[in-house]
């Protein structure tokens, strides 16, 4: 303890937010700069992955080229690559020639939507059971061992074998007039597949604080409780946004191949099965329901993202000594 610093003092200066002297001497933020930056960089790797595309349409061979049986690069003709133009052309067409057919572009934002809304519930209930499962690991080390091997093993299960397996389960359930539904079993996917980063992260991040920190809420007779509350979580905030993010992919992935997997309708997976079969005749339908679910895998990032901003100000922040 320094010459006239009361312990009080020395254990505000450890918890977030508590210290006014901290936010004077933490480093100004670049954070606006730094995220018009990155959203500048995508919109230019966007535009770079289409002139690859156009460019190795004009190059490359139109019928292909094989080793043998192994296809090397694909072939280049209207029906198996179509122009970037062609794509979204198609999406403000009608979805079929029916005088009242709505728009491609209605039925792939409804299909999203719907994908969304079950990848969202997903991630909530994926992020709530793996920090759990984290707060337990960090809590007690016996835990730690018996359960993390297992969440480990859990990623190495193939969706499209258990997917079928937990719509029969949840069919099966009956809690008086509650009756499961098929988009359940992939919301419950979803979660399978996002609580994983969460887990992972959130125990790296619970047990990122230094040791002197710990040892001094333990000196001053801080209990385990307010320590995760004022010192671990604060601390696990740098890795658990990462896995947040991460988690929110993982379940837009899990709930598309769920959605093919039982063949759930409205959704943005079975309307990419639907819509494949028409790529003889059609070749930029196809690609219509890709575009949604590249479009909702960036929605569910950038809401991650935006959520990151306010978990942000319980960091602690770095001070010059």
């Amino acid at each position: 303890m320094t010459q006239g610093q009361t312990p009080t003092t020395q254990l505000m200066a450890v918890l977030p937010g508590d210290d006014p002297t901290t936010a004077s001497r933490a480093r100004p933020s670049s954070g606006g700069t730094g995220n018009l930056r990155r959203v500048i960089l995508g919109a230019l790797g966007v535009v770079g992955i289409a002139v690859f595309w156009e460019l190795y349409k004009f190059l490359g061979p139109e019928k292909g080229w094989a080793i043998g049986t192994t296809i090397i690069l694909p072939r280049t003709n209207d029906m198996s690559m179509p122009h970037v133009w062609t794509m979204f052309e198609r999406l403000f067409q009608p979805l079929t020639g029916a005088a009242n057919s709505k728009m491609m572009w209605e039925a792939v934002v409804d299909a999203s939507a719907f994908s969304l809304y079950v990848a969202a519930v997903g991630w909530i209930i994926g992020v709530s059971v793996g920090f759990l499962l984290a707060v337990l690991m960090q809590r007690f080390r016996t835990a730690q061992s018996a359960v993390l091997p297992w969440v480990i093993l859990s990623q190495t299960v193939p969706l499209i074998a258990i997917a079928p397996l937990v719509r029969r389960w949840g069919s099966q359930i009956e809690f008086g007039s509650f009756v499961w539904e098929n988009w359940m079993s992939v919301a419950l996917i979803a979660s399978y597949l996002a609580f994983f980063p969460v887990s992972i992260g959130a125990l790296q991040g619970l047990n990122s604080p230094e040791t002197a920190h710990v040892e001094l809420f333990r000196s001053y007779g801080v209990g385990w409780w307010k320590t995760l509350i004022r010192l671990r979580i604060p601390a696990s905030i740098p890795y658990l946004i990462p896995a947040l993010k991460l988690a929110a992919a993982n379940a837009v992935i899990g709930t598309i191949v769920a959605e093919v997997s039982i063949g759930l309708k409205g959704g943005i997976g079975r309307t990419v099965i639907e819509f494949a079969g028409a790529a003889g005749g059609d070749p930029g339908k196809p690609w219509a329901p890709i575009f949604g679910a590249i479009a909702i895998g960036l929605i569910a990032a950038g809401i991650v993202s935006v959520f990151a901003l306010f978990l942000r100000r319980f960091m602690r922040q770095e001070t010059n000594s």
